[in-house]
């Protein structure tokens, strides 16, 4: 298959991408790169991909994997570029896991989230109606949610309710898609992920501020004292559900939402200590109040998705941990500051 992937220096995005390559497909990715966390993590992420040099609006391709990598740099609002970009190749479908990320900076920054995550989504609508693209898959998020009381959280929950904006610009997310669906017979399948965890994961997320804080030896900030149950996820296991949802050919149906985690939640206190039993030090542990924005609990009910694609996570917290320390101690010995 032929592929975009958006956000592809991100995360999940560089995760998947090196997947469906490695499963023989051509994947185009994009990203603007921007500077809400170190460009140069995402730059090396782009580089175990073949990418050493990146272009505005211009594709770049892949010195290890010409042929089923290529990379261009550009924002996903781009009016101009991103129509030109879907006349250069034949997507038979799309994954849209660019976004502006963070619950805490969209409080403080909400017009970037407007751009990215409510412009840049109508835009690749538009490219992809106008170019005749029958699939998309895109990033929701289990902050749609809010503080719901129903657990397991469930796709048929009522999420009008949200508490943060980059839970309101997903959930708008999940209405144009489901209008585009209707008016233009775009197949639109939009995952809710839940707290994803891994190597080469993002800095501002707590895996990683928990780990370096630990080694450092310097104090973590404890959310609501403590009381916060998260639906960790390991990035394999995610990867995994999202290109059997990508590359699925049976499915006729045209819109669809599913939860994507781990299905089992864990108290933050005890992940902590995990990772202290990994690292082999104590975590020093500063409890603090609930953060404005935040919720209390996620916990996915994943049972679509496992009955509709056979999706099964199974990376346990102790191996996903120990991964992601482990090359949490290689990447930093390799790019410690001058």
């Amino acid at each position: 298959m032929v592929l975009l992937v958006t956000g592809a220096a991100g995360f999940i995005g560089f995760h998947l991408s090196k997947k469906l390559v490695d499963l023989g497909h051509q994947v185009v990715g994009l990203d603007n790169i921007n500077g809400y966390y170190d460009i140069n993590l995402k730059m090396a992420r782009l580089q175990q991909l073949g990418v050493t040099d990146v272009f505005e609006n211009k594709i770049s391709k892949s010195h290890t994997h010409p042929d089923h990598f290529h990379f261009i740099k550009m924002n996903l609002e781009d009016q101009l570029h991103l129509p030109l970009l879907f006349s250069q190749y034949s997507f038979d479908a799309v994954c849209n896991l660019a976004a502006q990320a963070g619950v805490r900076y969209s409080i403080e920054n909400p017009m970037v989230y407007v751009e990215s995550n409510i412009v840049g989504f109508i835009n690749l609508l538009e490219c992809m109606r106008n170019s005749g693209v029958p699939k998309l898959v895109y990033a929701s998020s289990s902050s749609v949610y809010g503080n719901s009381k129903s657990i397991p959280f469930s796709t048929t929950d009522s999420v009008d309710a949200p508490i943060s904006l980059y839970a309101a610009t997903k959930k708008s997310n999940e209405l144009m898609a489901h209008t585009y669906s209707h008016l233009f017979g775009i197949q639109c399948i939009g995952l809710r992920f839940f707290t994803v965890y891994g190597p080469w994961g993002r800095p501002d997320m707590a895996m990683f501020l928990f780990t370096q804080a630990i080694l450092e030896g310097k104090p973590i900030q404890v959310f609501n004292n403590g009381e916060l149950y998260r639906d960790f996820t390991y990035i394999d296991d995610i990867v995994d559900g999202v290109v059997a949802t990508v590359t699925d050919t049976q499915m006729t149906q045209k819109y669809a939402l599913y939860n994507i985690g781990n299905s089992k939640p864990i108290k933050l206190v005890d992940f902590i200590e995990a990772i202290e039993r990994c690292t082999g030090k104590k975590a020093n542990k500063v409890m603090t109040p609930m953060q404005l924005g935040d919720v209390e609990r996620t916990w996915a009910d994943v049972s679509d998705l496992q009955a509709d694609f056979g999706y099964s996570p199974n990376t346990s917290i102790e191996k996903g941990i120990k991964e992601f320390v482990d090359w949490y101690r290689k990447y930093i010995g390799q790019h410690k500051p001058a």
